[in-house]
């Protein structure tokens, strides 16, 4: 199969690498530099040092090959962060789409949307959508170690066409139809992580990681009910599954950036020392707003959001949550 894979980020490399095992596969980025350097090495050194492109991958910045290699029967997996989303699909409408898959995980910050609802607005209902999601850090994928994602879909023919393009040893793709509580889970558990990573990195315990992961989500769950989600896909790879990988995986953006804010670190430092926003960071504000206009309980949300954006310490975030009243554990 034709595969093209808009953005080159760690994630997209990733991807494009391990489709490349069984597809024609075009990586497109708008770094000129790293993509002819990714080219020329075999290697996207800029973004995903240490991992070599299949022979049949294509590194490009030309957005008329990228776009063209998918048409047709082709498919075209859209790698970028959330707020990349809609100017990539504003430039790629202006081709003939036919089936459309994003990794992104958040909510637009801007509007509170989430991935699915751009792409609707962008490409209206003729084009085949869906998001791939679940717990997966760029560098194993990339490595070959084993993963497992979920593509979310309301069109089972694009559900079966991921699974054929994307399962191989390494790489198990699951279906779900509900779109949802796929991408909730995936954006949200990005702010729970970043309180995992404050708790972890104060020195609270495992009993606390433990407690914030749970009561996280539960949070999930009510915003998931409340959006018109399943409860029974946040017990899945894209809910429960992400939220461990994210909370306690080292490699966590999101976990990284609750470890500095630990230490009392600036949040514009930790995004110098990062390179980029961790998507954590720009979905606590956009999810806080949310929670609030559809009455949803989120404390932890809010905690986060208090300590990024309006000066709360990490020592009074975490003497809020725990003086909270006591009640009866429900979701």
């Amino acid at each position: 199969m034709k595969i093209t894979v808009l953005g080159a980020g760690a994630w997209g490399t990733a991807l494009a690498i391990s489709l490349a095992g069984k597809n024609q596969v075009v990586l497109w980025g708008r770094n000129q530099a790293a993509m002819t350097n990714a080219q020329n090495t075999r290697e996207n050194q800029h973004y995903l040092p240490g991992f070599s492109l299949p022979d049949n991958l294509l590194a490009t910045t030309d957005f008329d090959l990228a776009m063209r290699h998918a048409l047709d029967d082709g498919l075209l997996i859209i790698a970028s962060s959330v707020s990349g989303l809609r100017p990539l699909l504003q430039q790629a409408k202006v081709y003939p789409l036919r089936q459309v898959v994003w990794l992104c995980k958040g909510f637009e910050e801007s509007t509170r949307l989430l991935p699915h609802q751009v792409v609707k607005q962008e490409l209206g209902e003729q084009v085949l959508a869906g998001a791939l999601s679940g717990p997966s850090f760029a560098q194993e994928v990339a490595q070959g170690l084993p993963c497992a994602l979920t593509i979310a879909s309301q069109s089972p023919e694009l559900c079966q066409l991921v699974v054929d393009a994307a399962h191989s040893a390494s790489l198990r793709i699951y279906s779900s139809d509900d779109v949802i509580g796929v991408e909730v889970g995936g954006a949200v558990k990005n702010i729970l992580a970043i309180a995992t990573g404050v708790a972890d990195g104060l020195g609270l315990g495992l009993n606390a990681r433990a407690a914030l992961m749970t009561r996280g989500l539960a949070e999930i769950s009510r915003l998931c009910t409340a959006l018109g989600g399943k409860l029974e896909t946040l017990m899945g790879l894209t809910g429960v599954g992400d939220l461990i990988l994210t909370c306690t995986g080292n490699l966590s953006r999101n976990r990284r950036v609750g470890l500095a804010l630990a230490e009392g670190k600036s949040l514009d430092t930790i995004i110098q020392e990062l390179g980029h926003v961790a998507e954590g960071v720009r979905c606590a504000q956009a999810v806080r707003a949310l929670a609030h206009e559809l009455k949803v309980e989120m404390p932890i949300t809010d905690a986060v959001a208090g300590v990024l954006f309006d000066n709360v310490t990490t020592s009074d975030m975490i003497e809020r949550l725990l003086s909270r009243n006591a009640k009866v554990e429900s979701i």
